[in-house]
């Protein structure tokens, strides 16, 4: 216990450390932003002049276009009503999430989309900022904000340019290649270097001249050391979010193309990220054409998934294992889950990371069932919701497996996740009876002494899905001295329709293809309780299932499953090892079952 104390008090102080650090060097940083600045003004007379144009593979929207040019500014959920020809840096923004999207010109694509009138809105809009934000502040110019606004500027430059006179569009390409710079020169935070130093060289690719050409040989020479560290060999992101990934190779499919227009070649760094991206998005999109959402990434919807992928990628089934990224595919006729079978993201990568270990998502005839909270950085949201209750997994005690940073540590380091699962194993067998699947974590043994398990099985004639969920005392330690309460969650995505049944237990699941899904188990009590999942950033409510008991020192085991509201069409005889189950009448409470008895039995691999 001493020890174990000595060594968490050492890792503060290591934190605390550098967290101080951090905070001295991202000042200088700053100070020496707003020294340049000044220089910058005095060499507009040699500001560079367009190559090439970048293309955004992000779908825009003209509608949301069309409503800025009547006035109208809709932004991150809020809206400003500006007036045509307003401006909308003059006055306080609605929110701070929407003053963070209008800084980083979130809008520019959607204008951009309406043609010229929208370009000329965008340069308007553009050369307004310029007059008051071009000496660097820590809003406008933070990292987070420069990093997009960067992109959203260079992929709009050519047609701003077309509708601007040569002042104009002077003062455009002048900051364009001046903020790439700052960008560029920004240290720390690894999560984000290859996106930043990717954003760099699209915008210096953009550019003529000597400077710019220097820029864009710094931007790809730190994007292939970047992507070495970023890109998994299975493709995932370090982060462990899918949508992480997206975006990725969003920003190094512009690049690709530009570096095309200028005659060029991609590195082989950056080749064969994209070709691994591209596979793991396809592992983790599910089968209503979503993402699944782990880890700081939302559901991202079915249209801006197809941008980002050929439509040939999803002629070949996906694999059922990610090695690296640490997830789990079990696809069944109809029933499709993706689990979390790692721990989370460690240090500077952990920024977005959850501490819901072991959490699933799930789609049923095309319909997403079960999802989790779907928070993101950008969300407006608390960072109480990358805790377990706001996974579809396993709380215990009211607690969380794993924390993220608060206070000074947070400002200076970002939001790191600490005391999170560390020991995580999946075990897989699978034949024509379906698949199985076990996960093991020790997110719980901290504070607990618990090991959690999960075990799964997908039918692989049938539509149904078991899971088991075991919580034990983990290796060496007594467990619980008291009874301790505990809940296994099932957020419900918004789209479906979900009600308790006559029995009191069993849940009925409705998305919307209409097909009706059983949700039964042999919980002590359930219930539906509100919930709530992201989509763009903003909460929509929903409701979640949740399976509650109390354990002792021996542990607890709740068992439950999925089957679809029809008769069940006639199946082959199953695989022995199969767990069995005789189907009873909709009405009635499924009996238990001993899943974990069935997978302790062999399994016959196909040769």
């Amino acid at each position: 216990m001493a020890a174990r104390a000595a060594t968490k008090a050492k890792a503060g102080i290591g934190l605390w450390a550098l967290a101080i650090a951090t905070a001295a060097t991202r000042r200088l940083a700053y100070e020496w932003r707003g020294v340049s600045a000044g220089s910058h003004r005095l060499q507009r007379s040699h500001a560079p002049k367009l190559m090439a144009t970048p293309r955004d593979f992000r779908p825009a929207d003209p509608e949301v276009g069309r409503a800025i040019l009547a006035g109208r500014l809709r932004l991150a959920g809020a809206e400003l009503e500006i007036g045509p020809g307003g401006d909308p840096w003059d006055r306080p923004s609605p929110t701070r999430r929407f003053a963070v999207e209008l800084h980083r010109f979130a809008f520019a694509p959607h204008l951009i989309a309406c043609g010229e009138a929208g370009a000329r809105e965008a340069l308007r809009l553009f050369l307004g900022w310029r007059r008051l934000f071009h000496r660097p502040n820590a809003f406008a110019w933070g990292a987070d904000v420069l990093e997009l606004r960067v992109f959203n500027l260079a992929a709009g430059a050519r047609r701003m340019s077309a509708v601007a006179s040569d002042v104009e569009a002077a003062e455009l390409t002048g900051s364009l290649l001046h903020q790439a710079r700052v960008l560029l020169s920004l240290a720390g935070e690894p999560a984000r270097a290859a996106e930043r130093a990717c954003v760099v060289a699209v915008a210096a690719g953009a550019l003529t001249g000597v400077p710019a050409e220097r820029l864009l040989d710094r931007a790809q020479a730190k994007l292939a050391t970047a992507l070495g560290d970023t890109v998994l060999p299975d493709g995932g992101h370090r982060t462990r979010a899918p949508q992480a990934a997206l975006e990725l190779l969003f920003d190094l499919l512009t690049l690709d193309d530009l570096l095309l227009q200028r005659g060029r070649e991609a590195s082989p760094a950056m080749v064969s990220a994209m070709d691994r991206l591209g596979a793991a998005l396809r592992f983790h999109t599910l089968s209503d054409g979503r993402l699944a959402g782990f880890h700081g990434g939302e559901a991202v919807e079915s249209e801006g998934v197809a941008a980002a992928l050929n439509e040939d990628a999803f002629d070949t089934p996906a694999p059922g294992h990610a090695p690296h990224s640490a997830y789990h595919r079990l696809d069944g006729p109809k029933l499709h889950l993706l689990v979390d079978c790692g721990p989370p993201a460690a240090a500077a990568w952990s920024v977005t990371a959850c501490a819901q270990p072991a959490a699933l998502e799930l789609t049923a005839s095309g319909d997403r069932l079960f999802c989790g909270g779907g928070w993101s950085a950008d969300a407006a949201g608390p960072q109480a919701l990358r805790l377990a209750a706001a996974g579809s997994t396993v709380q215990v005690g009211g607690g969380s497996a794993g924390r993220p940073l608060t206070g000074f540590l947070a400002r200076a380091l970002g939001s790191r996740l600490v005391d999170g699962a560390v020991q995580v194993t999946a075990r897989r067998e699978e034949n024509e009876a379906g698949v199985w699947l076990e996960v093991s974590h020790d997110g719980w043994a901290r504070e607990f002494g618990l090991t959690h398990d999960r075990r799964l099985f997908v039918d692989g004639a049938g539509d149904e899905v078991r899971g088991e969920d075991v919580l034990t005392p983990a290796l060496g330690k007594a467990g619980p001295k008291s009874a301790v309460p505990y809940a296994v969650r099932f957020h419900v995505f918004p789209e479906v329709e979900s009600s308790l049944a006559r029995d009191g237990r069993s849940i009925l699941l409705r998305g919307p293809s209409n097909r009706g899904w059983w949700f039964r188990n042999d919980a002590t009590e359930v219930g539906l309780e509100p919930s709530v999942c992201f989509r763009d950033g903003l909460p929509r409510r929903t409701v979640q299932i949740v399976l509650r008991g109390e354990m002792g020192q021996e542990g607890a085991r709740i068992r439950w499953k999925l089957t679809p509201v029809e008769p069940p069409r006639p199946r082959p005889r199953a695989s022995p090892s199969a767990p069995q189950l005789e189907p009873r009448p909709e009405d009635e409470p499924a009996p238990p079952f001993n899943l974990s008895a069935a997978l302790e039995r062999p399994v016959e691999t196909p040769a």
